[in-house]
């Protein structure tokens, strides 16, 4: 399970079968299809200085700020409290609870921090190499010397990102449901830590970790020269089986008809009372694959599932609604459109042309919009001109202008 670093690659690189793609620094100096085939839910990477010369886009004060906010999803996690070990405490917070916290050995979370700091959302684009719909969010971990929180493993796929500061981490054990954890946390605390490897990352090193393997960090002490520990986690959602089923069996109980029945007009007369036939069996067999074996079903559910909006606060409506007029001027004006930080776009081609998702809702468009939709899934900026004049289809003007009454778009960049 011990991972390469970017140094040790170095030697190998000429006896790679490598592929025709860039090999991109963001991952030492491999490949997206090489990382994918060797790393991806596989096993760590660690990769000096992915962004060279990182300067941390936030602030530990503006990070407690941001604590302080009623929409935004904050904890602390104190590896010593009243409480027990390894307690959290959910925000919102006030200047009262941080003025309570000991010196060391705490950590504060933000979660989705792309969705509230622009220059974050835009660290979203280095990971173009994994589908948008598998992305989670950016969280910030600002901890004092010692903060942590403590020997764990997580089920989705993350790259730590040492942003300030610097941060001891150790990997270790695969890990399951069955792991040991320590009483008296709802936090997923290993028990037992077997350390494999560890390393301390500055501003700029990245390590990739895939789901279940345990992993350790704890920030080291700030200083003159690397400030303190900022650590941005850029996490990669797995679904469980028992969120799909449960999920995908909600979507399929809204598309059922109240009126049908389980239907046997060709019932015929039982040997024996008690006995369920294999006949009765197939009949409901064949009732419940009309839904679940249902393809479109599946691709629809699955585009809403995915691209749910992960914190609701994040999306906001236009006060006043852009009218028609208000948005031929703005493309009179050529002004750029962007999507918003806290929003997920995904699409799927469909029998019928193709289905966009948006924050949870399917829209269905022509297939000539592929490329329009293409544009909207990459989340940058774009000049509005540019945008509709991908596509001859005049719903997507249509769609474009809802999209940005809804604030899953705005205007600037």
């Amino acid at each position: 399970m011990t991972p390469r670093t970017r140094e040790d690659d170095k030697h190998n690189l000429s006896t790679l079968n490598m592929s025709k793609q860039a090999k991109l620094d963001v991952l030492g100096g491999i490949t997206a299809e090489q990382f994918i085939t060797e790393y991806w839910q596989k096993k760590p990477l660690l990769i000096r200085q992915a962004f060279p010369d990182f300067q941390c886009p936030i602030s530990a004060d503006e990070l407690a700020g941001l604590a302080m906010e009623e929409e935004v999803e904050a904890r602390i996690v104190s590896e010593h409290s009243d409480d027990g070990p390894w307690q959290p405490l959910n925000g919102p917070f006030d200047e009262s609870n941080f003025a309570q916290l000991p010196r060391t050995h705490w950590t504060l979370l933000i979660q989705q921090l792309d969705a509230w700091e622009p220059e974050i959302s835009d660290l979203k684009q280095h990971f173009n190499f994994i589908p948008n719909w598998r992305f989670d969010d950016i969280m910030a971990s600002y901890a004092p010397e010692g903060g942590s929180v403590g020997p764990h493993y997580d089920q989705y796929d993350v790259f730590l990102l040492q942003a300030e500061g610097r941060r001891h981490w150790r990997t270790g054990q695969m890990c399951d449901e069955n792991s040991p954890r320590v009483e008296g946390t709802p936090l997923r605390i290993l028990r037992d830590f077997v350390e494999n490897d560890n390393w301390i990352l500055e501003p700029g090193d990245m390590l990739y970790l895939p789901p279940n393997i345990a992993h350790y960090g704890v920030a080291l002490a700030p200083d003159d020269e690397f400030g303190q520990c900022i650590t941005l986690s850029v996490g990669y959602k797995a679904p469980t089986h028992t969120q799909i089923v449960s999920h995908f069996t909600d979507y399929l109980l809204e598309q059922v008809k109240a009126s049908s029945i389980y239907e046997d007009a060709d019932l015929t007369r039982p040997k024996h009372q008690g006995e369920i036939p294999d006949a009765a069996l197939e009949k409901v067999k064949k009732i419940l694959d009309q839904y679940s074996q249902n393809p479109e079903y599946l691709k629809r559910w699955f585009g809403e599932f995915s691209t749910e909006l992960k914190n609701e606060h994040s999306l906001e409506m236009l006060e006043e609604a852009l009218t028609e007029d208000d948005f031929n001027k703005l493309i009179a004006e050529d002004a750029f459109i962007s999507a918003n930080e806290g929003s997920r776009f995904a699409y799927s081609l469909s029998e019928q042309g193709l289905l966009l998702f948006v924050d949870g809702q399917s829209i269905e468009l022509m297939e000539t919009a592929l490329k329009f939709v293409q544009r909207l899934c990459e989340m940058k900026a774009t000049p509005i001109t540019q945008l509709l004049t991908l596509s001859n289809d005049p719903q997507c003007a249509q769609v474009t202008l809802d999209l940005l009454n809804q604030g899953n778009l705005y205007f600037g960049n």
